[in-house]
């Protein structure tokens, strides 16, 4: 089977344009058509999709990214399939083009959660974090919340918090005088929004705590958007490296995305509690 240059196959297939103006395309044998792919594309709430006008997601049978040229599969073979990646992003004529493998997904839900999750990421890197979600997710990790929603804020929020343990003392012997008017403003600022002062001691590492605010929001987001488009039981995202963040702390997260970019018109956000986590 032949493999094509993404570029070429950006530049060949005609891109759609979902009513909330997010761009997409399909290309090749996908196993899915547009009109089962539109109401996942039509998901994303307006106020996010209007953040990505420069992206375009093409959903085609499996990309290959073997060399710094991206390739692309029109269909799919065993050996294939096993060379292919999960997505890949290819800069073309000043847009941003997202490569979506469609056959190395099992089911919609995989395809969809695997669109949701590069929104999400894409969204962050458009227009950032919003304050209120930063407070939210912060309250929560300073209150020993038990686990995360992905690897990644697993990691960065113990990150975050863990700094102190990898200091030694004599370092933050030599840093005390200095820092000590700080570390009151900061007991503070952090007794004001948990209720209680920090516990852990130490300095944060704030650059663990941005990477930590950029991951929870965009996992939020896009389990959000997932729950737009179809049900699923909330240990359907459970993985081996990480706990699942508890689930009344998801929920509260997810409330409050869904506060921020509101449903699109015919979707409806609903939590259900079926199972005691």
């Amino acid at each position: 089977m032949e493999l094509l240059p993404a570029s070429l196959v950006a530049q060949q297939t005609p891109v759609l344009q979902s009513e909330n103006r997010l761009c997409y395309a399909i290309f090749a044998d996908t196993h899915i058509t547009a009109q089962e792919l539109e109401p996942i594309i039509q998901a994303v709430p307006n106020a996010v999709a209007a953040a990505l006008t420069r992206h375009a997601y093409y959903f085609v049978p499996l990309t290959i990214g073997e060399t710094e040229e991206t390739m692309v599969a029109p269909g799919y073979t065993v050996d294939l399939g096993d060379r292919a990646m999960c997505h890949r992003n290819v800069q073309f004529d000043g847009a941003d083009c997202i490569f979506i493998s469609t056959r190395l997904m099992q089911d919609r839900f995989a395809l969809a959660f695997e669109f949701f999750i590069n929104v999400g990421h894409h969204f962050v890197e458009a227009a950032g974090v919003p304050q209120s979600f930063c407070d939210l997710a912060w309250s929560q990790a300073l209150a020993d919340v038990r686990g995360e929603t992905s690897q990644d804020s697993y990691e960065s929020r113990r990150r975050a918090l863990d700094r102190s343990r990898n200091e030694s003392p004599g370092a933050r012997m030599a840093e005390r005088t200095f820092s000590r008017l700080d570390a009151r403003i900061d007991s503070r600022i952090d007794q004001a929004a948990t209720g209680r002062g920090v516990e852990r001691g130490g300095r944060i590492d704030e650059k663990a705590k941005s990477s930590f605010f950029e991951s929870a929001f965009s996992d939020a987001l896009a389990i959000y958007m997932l729950s737009l488009t179809l049900d699923f039981n909330y240990t359907d995202l459970r993985e081996r490296e990480y706990p699942l963040l508890a689930a009344p702390a998801l929920a509260e997260r997810l409330r409050h995305v869904a506060a921020l970019f509101p449903p699109n018109p015919g979707y409806d956000f609903q939590i259900s509690y079926r199972h005691k986590f």
